[in-house]
């Protein structure tokens, strides 16, 4: 585990897994400009991609922080969040963002790559949550916002990222009714296809722009989600004005989560 060392600061702390991604950098930047402090986890560049907000001064006056950790590894998990307690004294937002989409037919299916994407799309996740609560409970309360898609209500084109994004809603649900208590919500931000680097993994460049501009011909907006509409979602939902919203799933679809219109 690789961490790096934050300005002084104060305020809330929130964590950003896959954070060194193009969504993760996202909802990273405008947290920092909400006024939390954010740790990045990721499995490779995390420390990078906090120094760059630093740099850029999207961390002026707020800590960012880099760690190296795989969160399927509980070990990790755990020593992760122990690293943030100890430096910041606190976590109060988890946004449970890493994924993976390995591109796959259900005829051309291999165990292992079905297993990899329930690691990383949901046990993963189901971790992070796990470890948080005792420093919720420690608190009185906290936030826990899980990156879907809207794949959990219509299928997608892998049967894998599908299954962990519709598991996902299910244990977001569990979590709501079981963290209630403790002062704690729990809701789902479940984007359509946005131009990311997971995104750009699904074919050579042509195949995906081809599959972007279905994507837009298909939305009543006429237009893509961008990775700062899927941030913008979550700040709402780690903030006050959400404190009463727990147990859903906030489409950031431009539509796309809608059954084709036929007329």
């Amino acid at each position: 585990m690789d961490v790096s060392t934050p300005d002084d600061a104060a305020g809330p702390v929130a964590i950003v897994t896959g954070g060194a991604g193009g969504m993760g950098v996202a909802i990273a930047t405008v947290l920092l400009g909400d006024g939390f402090r954010v740790a990045l986890l990721d499995r490779r560049g995390a420390r990078e991609a906090a120094a760059r907000l630093r740099n850029a001064g999207e961390a002026a006056g707020h800590r960012a922080l880099g760690i190296e950790a795989d969160i399927t590894d509980e070990g990790a998990v755990r020593a992760a969040l122990e690293q943030i307690d100890v430096a910041w004294g606190r976590i109060d937002a988890l946004v449970n963002n890493a994924g993976i989409e390995p591109q796959h037919s259900m005829e051309n299916l291999e165990r292992d790559t079905w297993q990899a994407a329930l690691d990383v799309n949901l046990t993963g996740p189901a971790l992070m949550i796990k470890h948080c609560i005792p420093l919720w409970r420690r608190q009185g309360g906290g936030r826990v916002v899980s990156i879907g898609s809207r794949v959990w209500l219509g299928g997608g084109t892998t049967a894998s990222y599908s299954a962990s994004k519709a598991g996902l809603v299910g244990m977001t649900r569990v979590a709501c009714r079981e963290l209630g208590a403790i002062g704690v919500t729990a809701n789902v931000v479940a984007p359509s296809f946005a131009r990311t680097p997971l995104n750009a993994e699904k074919g050579d460049a042509e195949f995906v722009e081809a599959y972007a501009e279905r994507f837009a011909a298909a939305s009543p907006l006429g237009r893509l989600v961008e990775p700062v509409d899927v941030a913008h979602a979550v700040a709402f939902l780690l903030s006050d004005r959400a404190r009463n919203i727990t147990g859903e799933i906030v489409h950031v679809a431009a539509g796309t989560q809608l059954a084709p219109f036929i007329g």
